[in-house]
């Protein structure tokens, strides 16, 4: 009998888990809904500050012209505190909402929370309908979020 130790995507074609509310870096307020009518990339990352994730963040947070061409945002969604999140932001000179996921209520409702605690490195792209459209584990490149993306553009 083997024991499940990563946590399962949500399904593509599936409605993304609403979230209302969730205090986020600038000290404001986020909303899926407030992404409706574009696509959004929502990235779960483990930490704050450390090599992998600043890596991922920045990857995006480069290609920001491109996906605002084709009319995407992004977020950044881990447990880590406001104040961690904002000397992240700060840093790497994001320009992006970090939510901070108390309690980790987004990460389990999107299936990227670990059984034993803690966050699976897990991407999603929802298109401006609300649907899943991309659903990876790990640290996909950016050249194939735009592909998926371009590939639901109508």
């Amino acid at each position: 009998m083997t024991i499940e130790t990563q946590p399962k995507t949500l399904p593509v074609g599936s409605k993304a888990p609403e979230f209302n509310d969730i205090l986020a870096t600038g000290n404001c307020k986020v909303s899926l809904k407030d992404y409706q009518g574009k696509f959004l990339i929502m990235v779960f990352y483990p930490k704050d500050q450390t090599p992998g994730c600043t890596r991922q963040l920045c990857a995006l947070r480069d290609d920001t012209a491109l996906f605002e061409s084709l009319n995407t945002a992004f977020i950044g969604v881990n447990p880590d505190g406001l104040e961690s999140h904002e000397r992240f932001a700060k840093a790497q000179n994001y320009q992006f909402p970090i939510l901070v996921d108390e309690g980790s209520a987004i990460t389990r409702a999107y299936g990227a929370l670990k059984p034993e605690g803690g966050i699976q490195r897990t991407v999603y792209i929802i298109d401006p309908q609300g649907t899943i459209v991309f659903a990876e584990q790990g640290l996909p490149e950016d050249e194939k979020l735009v592909e998926a993306i371009r590939q639901h553009v109508s």
